[in-house]
């Protein structure tokens, strides 16, 4: 007997994911818990594992496919004798389809017919002048009188009118209908490839032409409008590339908090001159094959400190139900950058641990999130996000709160700058800090003491001691 391997849950909030990877054949033997496909989700990549042991039978999935939790991917053969008699559903499907598909092209054929009688059935204004004269000639046509153009006993449809417009203009062969549904569409039915028989337009074509313009047409959404972008190959040669999930899902969450959050920026910098010295001398003593020590782990750890302190950046507002959400747990966030978008691993209870620990953790999730084997579990939970682009060499940025957090850190390029101290400047290394804070949840002055304060703390590391 066959039995069905299932999509089975992704992670929370995640319903569809698009197929990447076929990992088995058919006819493969397979065991329970191997990976049988690999999938795109909104967040990351995963490998689907069988559950149950067999024989791939049949594979209902193919690479591109967007496929949902609960759908059949496969089928597998336990070795027992199929019974021949009664055929299985997919075949009673498929019979039934084949049917429908005759009796479609059947209809596109009697509609073409019609199309093609139509000119000689609906009288002309030139017909109707010669009616109106004597008739001597043929005496089997009607006498010039209204019953000349009536309709005929047969019921005539409401687009008749449109019937004979169409079936006047040269161009694909489509039933009346189908080019009046062509028109609602906004599509040019010329343009329509037809798959029924001798090319003629079925109503399916008709319907993925205007899903394929759908899929294909790039907009820019502004507002509360939409706005259909140039044809750009009027001015030179174009590439265009479908965007993976992953992309799909960081612009959707992206713009969701950019136009759900009220957003506000504060910025500051961080004399870390003894702080990098201190750095320097640690990276120094670290062993070969090592994680060295980070700008961004002492940041991490700064910050958990940062949140115990100022609790209310630390939280999530319920707006449905007109609460603060407290946490009192610190799970933070960090920002990598990879070459499939941004990714956000979470490193939990940051509380917790220590500045080495952090240094070590840090660099396995950025390896991770390269190598695309974070799981959901991996980036879910957080509860304040880091992004730093100093390696990069931003001088300065506005990070997006990464929802439904309430605040974001930036950090951006140290650099030597000019310091007016003890009477005279010296050169000190400076770190540019960036704040991206929801309005609704504090208010400049609350931002401004937490930053000044994770700002003082890597400048005088001690306070995390005290």
């Amino acid at each position: 007997m066959a039995m069905e391997i299932r999509l089975p849950a992704l992670g929370e909030n995640i319903d569809s994911a698009t197929v990447t990877r076929i990992m088995v054949t058919v006819g493969q033997s397979i065991t329970k818990d191997q990976p049988v496909l690999e999938l795109d989700t909104e967040k990351a990549s995963v490998d689907v594992p069988a559950s149950a042991a067999g024989t791939v039978e049949e594979i209902r999935v193919k690479e591109g496919d967007i496929i949902h939790v609960g759908q059949v991917v496969l089928m597998l053969a336990d070795g027992a004798q199929k019974p021949a008699a009664a055929p299985s559903s997919d075949q009673t499907d498929q019979k039934v389809e084949k049917s429908q598909k005759v009796e479609r092209d059947q209809k596109a054929e009697k509609d073409q017919k019609a199309e093609k009688r139509a000119p000689s059935q609906a009288p002309t204004e030139q017909n109707l002048t010669m009616e109106s004269k004597p008739q001597t000639a043929s005496p089997t046509l009607p006498p010039a009188s209204s019953s000349a153009v009536e309709a005929p006993d047969e019921p005539v449809e409401e687009e008749s009118a449109e019937k004979v417009s169409d079936t006047a203009q040269k161009g694909a062969p489509a039933a009346p209908s189908l080019r009046r549904m062509a028109r609602e569409l906004g599509i040019d039915i010329n343009a329509v490839v037809g798959t029924g028989p001798n090319g003629w337009i079925t109503k399916e074509d008709v319907r993925n032409y205007a899903r394929s313009i759908i899929l294909n047409a790039t907009t820019v959404e502004t507002g509360r409008r939409t706005v259909q972008l140039s044809d750009f190959s009027r001015w030179g040669p174009v590439e265009r590339k479908a965007i993976s999930t992953i992309r799909r899902t960081i612009a959707e969450h992206l713009h969701s908090a950019w136009t759900s959050i009220p957003h506000v920026t504060l910025f500051a910098t961080a004399d870390i001159t003894e702080l990098e010295k201190f750095r320097e001398s640690v990276v120094a003593r670290t062993q070969s094959g090592q994680p060295k020590l980070t700008v961004t782990a002492i940041a991490v750890k700064v910050l958990s400190a940062a949140l115990k302190a100022f609790p209310q950046f630390n939280t999530s507002l319920d707006l449905e139900r007109e609460e603060l959400v407290y946490k009192h747990y610190c799970h933070i966030g960090i920002a990598v950058d990879t070459e499939h978008g941004l990714l956000v691993p979470v490193i939990r209870d940051v509380d917790r641990k220590s500045i080495s620990d952090l240094s070590v953790e840090l660099a396995s999730v950025a390896e991770k999130a390269r190598n695309r084997k974070l799981s959901m579990e991996d980036m879910q939970g957080g509860t304040f996000t880091v992004t730093n682009l100093g390696g990069i060499g931003a001088t300065n940025f506005t990070p997006i709160i990464n929802s439904p957090e309430v605040a974001i850190l930036g950090i951006s390029r140290a650099s030597l700058q000019p310091v007016f101290r003890d009477g005279e400047f010296k050169p000190r290394l400076t770190l540019p800090l960036a704040l991206s804070f929801d309005h609704r949840v504090a208010d400049g002055a609350d931002a401004a003491r937490f930053l000044r304060w994770v700002a003082e703390a890597l400048e005088q590391p001690i306070k995390l001691v005290l």
